[in-house]
């Protein structure tokens, strides 16, 4: 599955890159590069014109930073050809975060049909917000910075999001994703700032990508199926989380994810699955995570099916999702706690066909410890901690 997908994701950027024959400027439709005059209008003009041309056209935003004061839709309902973006200056957020901290998203594109949007940078200013949020005052929830929604054969490269005001990207609802050269920055204590989220959406590849915020690196939401993240590092964050699931008692699993070549460093978790205890149709399985270095990780591998923050909503209450087929293989490095290994699994519905093999961790050049509960499987090769399945 990987090798085909990322074959024809390669050849679909590399046709969209060299395809592109009409360009239209911002700066040449009125933007100014300076980082305090609204481009907003002329970055939605530029798109419109792209979108309604009859031969291939791109979006060109040139060196400098432009300022955008609205949450903005880029809609493909319309658009006739491939859409691409070149992008090399920085899009930049109000400094007044109340202008787009009540949208969902800062910058979203909808319903287009073959996107690809090359290099740039997003600097959603959001540490003011998150100031804010810190000082327990009543703060708006903030906007993700970029998200892709119910679009088809997108291909982001060479992009960075800094500092967003909540989540950094959002995949929702998309066929065939490729995200590649990420690069994502905020600071480990900013709240809520996910790097890239995945829901709904099928076919999304991560690839060769730093992602360092203040809460999970990556996060997979219900519906999410065919996903493959490969040579991603991580760190600060809370790690590569599947979830959290259940919280709706009718909701879709997540299947077929493929986690290898990752690296964290000085993160909350390293590869996690989270359900909230409460009953749910959901479900995970065929899950791999293959060849992962973990740098002192409070968590290293981590299942909690028992997720009630604050005891509310789920109290006394049971995770109904079911996790099956998850393989743990090649994870090496150093915990930062004794329990480098915690499968905390659910009590009406335990894991099964969980596969440990060739995992070697540590704490304080010491063997580290495993805890496990409910939990059904095999282990096999190097094993530290010791098998507690």
């Amino acid at each position: 599955m990987g090798c085909l997908f990322l074959t024809l994701c390669f050849a679909f950027s590399m046709h969209l890159a060299s395809a592109a024959v009409s360009s239209y400027n911002v700066q040449s439709l009125g933007a100014k590069a300076d980082g305090a005059t609204d481009s907003t209008n002329y970055f939605l003009s530029a798109w419109s014109l792209a979108c309604a041309s009859n031969n291939s056209a791109q979006v060109y935003v040139p060196p400098g930073r432009y300022l955008m004061t609205s949450a903005v839709v880029f809609s493909g309902r319309n658009c006739k050809r491939t859409m691409v973006m070149r992008i090399d200056g920085t899009i930049v957020a109000p400094t007044n975060y109340n202008l787009i901290a009540n949208s969902e998203i800062w910058l979203k594109f909808d319903n287009v049909n073959g996107l690809y949007i090359s290099g740039g940078t997003l600097d959603a200013q959001g540490a003011a917000l998150w100031a804010c949020k810190a000082s327990g005052e009543s703060c708006p929830t903030g906007a993700t910075s970029i998200g892709f929604y119910s679009s088809n054969n997108v291909v982001v490269s060479g992009l960075m999001s800094m500092n967003s005001q909540m989540f950094h990207m959002i995949v929702y609802k998309c066929n065939n994703t490729k995200l590649q050269g990420i690069k994502i920055s905020a600071a480990a204590d900013s709240p809520n700032t996910d790097g890239i989220h995945v829901q709904l959406s099928t076919g999304v590849s991560i690839l060769s990508s730093q992602i360092g915020t203040g809460d999970d690196c990556v996060s997979i939401g219900p519906g999410t199926t065919n996903t493959w993240i490969e040579s991603v590092s991580c760190g600060p964050g809370h790690g590569i989380s599947i979830g959290s699931l259940g919280w709706d008692l009718q909701e879709p699993g997540v299947q077929n994810l493929t986690v290898k070549t990752v690296t964290f460093r000085n993160t909350e978790n390293g590869v996690r699955i989270k359900t909230w205890a409460r009953s749910s149709t959901g479900f995970v399985r065929n899950v791999l995570f293959q060849h992962i270095v973990m740098g002192n990780v409070k968590n290293p591998i981590l299942i909690d099916q028992d997720y009630c923050p604050g005891a509310q909503n789920c109290p006394d209450q049971v995770s109904g999702v079911k996790i099956s087929n998850v393989i743990y293989e090649d994870i090496h490095g150093t915990s930062a706690t004794p329990v480098a290994l915690r499968l905390q699994c659910s009590k009406s519905y335990p894991c099964t066909g969980i596969r440990l093999q060739d995992v070697n961790l540590t704490y304080t050049n010491q063997p580290a410890t495993a805890s496990c509960s409910n939990a059904a499987g095999k282990a096999s090769g190097v094993m530290n901690p010791t098998n507690c399945l």
